[in-house]
């Protein structure tokens, strides 16, 4: 799978509704057919830093999305709320989707 991770810095203006603007882009891409997850969070440290969690099914899928007209829509108004140039991680992994962590598991009580 194709997995990013970008963490954005948003102008504090925008941090509160970061996540009402990029809604649309959200749905659209969680709705595409190659999109395994697309999760955001916001910092406990930074209230104006946000990192977003994807992965793709293929380097096929990623393309497909890169290049569809909502990502054009969503980098535009992404743009218009950003505080500097996202931080990014794009890699290939072996898997499908998130696997347990083998160290921790819930104690029974």
């Amino acid at each position: 799978m194709i997995f990013i991770a970008v963490k954005f810095t948003v102008r504090p203006e925008h941090a509160d509704t970061w996540l009402e603007r990029t809604a649309e882009f959200t749905r659209a891409t969680r709705a595409e057919p190659g999109n395994l997850f697309y999760e955001w969070s916001r910092s406990v440290d930074d209230p104006n830093q946000f990192v977003l969690l994807e992965a793709f099914a293929s380097p096929e899928a990623g393309a497909a999305h890169v290049n569809s007209d909502h990502f054009k829509a969503g980098m535009e108004t992404m743009s218009e709320a950003i505080a500097e140039v996202p931080q990014i991680i794009n890699t290939e992994i072996e898997g499908d989707d998130w696997s347990r962590m083998a160290e921790l598991s819930p104690k029974n009580s």
